[in-house]
């Protein structure tokens, strides 16, 4: 049965812009979206996007999906470095698309999800039961204790996990806290994103994982609360989070661009080189609609309400309604 897209008067203003004129081009001769559709989307993004694909497949049978999660900035390099093509481009951090596709592989940016970083761990987890927002720090450091986070070069996660490090030295007053978290030797497992070590995680190969509280709560993982001064959610502490600072690979071979603290936002473009630009204006309007962000808020993570973009003159016109 064929669901309405975008409850609401205002949604459904949005959603016949998707179904409609703004899409002709693209369509196939009895105006309906066909065709595959390509994502490329952070790892974090993964079930919410399976869900949300689910639903987009049932209201466009014609359409064949093919999802590719990666770390934000991997995938962002497919674009950039191999030349390949995407439909959907879903980041975990919506300045990788400032900084690595604007503009030259990218018009517009929309930011439609938040989350939280936090350490998940299970009751095989070492030190589990006493192990607290306060003492966390002491707790990984033990020389039998192991934890894992993601590659900063290649993974928002990454480089959160080492702007919170810094923003916990300070908070704790722990003078040489990054360096002793960072290279504490033969303990520490690195992957190119965090969703890479979820199974290592579950089969008791480290005990605990710095990774945001949606995918831990997907997972049904122990999760361990972070004071709001780190875990980079809060808006208001946003000028406090802007004080810790990481530098990564930029777009050529050799830079490095540093990147301040924030607050996490999600974010969702099409690139300029996409091959089904209806299929991806009418998957982009359904995550950014009310039943898009059901799903992402099921999922642990918060919507963008509205979503807001810094590009609104170069949106697709089937998006501006849904968009601030």
């Amino acid at each position: 049965m064929r669901q309405t897209l975008l409850p609401g008067c205002c949604l459904i203003a949005a959603a016949l812009l998707v179904l409609g004129c703004g899409n002709k081009a693209a369509e196939n001769g009895d105006g309906a979206i066909t065709g595959d559709l390509t994502i490329f989307h952070a790892g974090s993004l993964s079930v919410p996007f399976r869900e949300i694909s689910a639903l987009f497949t049932q209201k466009y049978p014609g359409v064949t999906i093919k999802a590719e999660p990666a770390g934000t900035r991997d995938s962002a390099r497919k674009i950039t470095d191999l030349g390949r093509t995407c439909d959907v481009f879903g980041a975990a951090d919506y300045r990788a698309v400032e900084n690595l596709l604007i503009p030259d592989h990218a018009d517009f940016n929309i930011r439609f999800a938040t989350n939280e970083m936090i350490i998940a761990y299970t009751d095989e987890s070492m030190a589990h039961n006493i192990i607290t927002s306060e003492n966390w720090h002491e707790i990984l450091l033990q020389p039998d204790v192991i934890f894992g986070r993601a590659d900063p070069n290649r993974d928002p996660c990454g480089y959160r996990t080492m702007m919170l490090f810094q923003l916990a030295e300070k908070h704790y007053e722990a003078p040489g806290l990054v360096a002793k978290l960072a290279d504490k030797p033969g303990r520490q497992l690195i992957r190119p994103k965090e969703t890479d070590l979820l199974a290592l995680l579950e089969a008791g190969e480290i005990d605990y994982l710095f990774i945001y509280r949606s995918v831990a709560r997907q997972h049904k993982l122990r999760v361990l609360d972070l004071p709001a001064e780190i875990n980079l959610a809060s808006q208001s502490h946003a000028k406090l989070y802007a004080s810790a600072e990481v530098a990564v690979t930029g777009k050529q071979p050799g830079q490095l661009i540093s990147l301040t603290g924030a607050p996490i936002a999600y974010s969702v473009t099409i690139p300029t080189n996409a091959r089904n630009r209806t299929a991806a204006e009418a998957y982009v309007a359904l995550l950014l609609s009310e039943e898009g962000r059901s799903i992402m808020a099921r999922n642990g993570q918060q919507p963008i309400t509205p979503a807001r973009t810094l590009e609104p003159d170069k949106l697709p016109t089937a998006l501006r309604a849904l968009c601030e």
